[in-house]
């Protein structure tokens, strides 16, 4: 037995020494080969915000100016001239595809004209559309004389028209109020026309505001809309685009009273 246990034992030892044997150590890895160094990569360009003007609108050729002596009061590519009005909570303005846009704020975002503008016996108009929410997309605040006030498109819901304010009673209380459908994602010509006792106002060709002030107090509604003064367009709660943004000198109102 003793012999036996001697025998297994120097089997053992030797078979750690022989080729082939099961229980010899593992043979060493191979060297890994060198790795690059990781190449930097740069960071992504930011995907460009969504256009929420349709194609369509932005393609569309804006409609012809009746008449002559209009100047140009916005180039299509820049802010020149125009200043974002300081409404708390405003949203960010911008020039993107020859659009001046508004993007919506809480309530209000506008802008003012910083070069001079008339107070009497001028005409302005411009192409304006509301992008996105429900209010008014349009609020275009004028002088009249050593005064001023405000032509309201969409407002109360979106589709209140009219001045803000004839004797301290607003777009909704005075004899200009009207109402009308606005749709999203149109171009509408809006154009008021101030002269020595008369405010006149057309959406498209078509006239929507006559009003005489002669011995009539003309204020803009009381509030931060008084920001826009003495020229400037705002929008409440509503994204809006403008285009086309003009003015002339006129002599007189278009046509009397009705």
């Amino acid at each position: 037995m003793k012999n036996r246990f001697t025998f297994l034992l120097i089997a053992s030892v030797c078979c750690g020494l022989l080729p082939g044997c099961a229980s010899r150590s593992a043979p060493s890895p191979a060297p890994r080969a060198a790795t690059a160094p990781a190449q930097l990569v740069a960071p992504a360009e930011p995907a460009p915000p969504a256009d929420l003007i349709p194609s369509a609108a932005l393609a569309q050729p804006p409609a012809p100016f009746d008449g002559t002596g209009w100047e140009s009061l916005f180039d299509g590519q820049t802010l020149t001239g125009w200043s974002p009005t300081p409404f708390a909570g405003h949203g960010e303005v911008e020039v993107r595809s020859g659009v001046l846009r508004l993007n919506m704020g809480d309530p209000f975002t506008g802008i003012n004209y910083t070069n001079e503008f008339p107070t009497m016996n001028y005409e302005v108009a411009l192409d304006a559309m509301r992008v996105m929410g429900t209010d008014f997309f349009c609020g275009l605040t004028v002088p009249v004389g050593d005064s001023h006030c405000s032509l309201i498109v969409g407002g109360w819901g979106g589709s209140l028209l009219g001045i803000s304010s004839i004797d301290r009673m607003d777009a909704s209380e005075n004899e200009t109020t009207k109402y009308m459908t606005f749709e999203r994602g149109r171009w509408y010509r809006i154009r008021l026309r101030i002269t020595t006792g008369r405010i006149e106002g057309w959406i498209d060709n078509e006239k929507k505001i006559d009003a005489v002030t002669t011995d009539r107090k003309i204020s803009v509604r009381p509030g931060d809309i008084e920001l826009s003064k003495p020229f400037g367009i705002a929008a409440w709660q509503t994204g809006s685009a403008l285009r086309e943004i003009r003015y002339r000198k006129v002599d007189t109102a278009a046509d009397p009273v009705k």
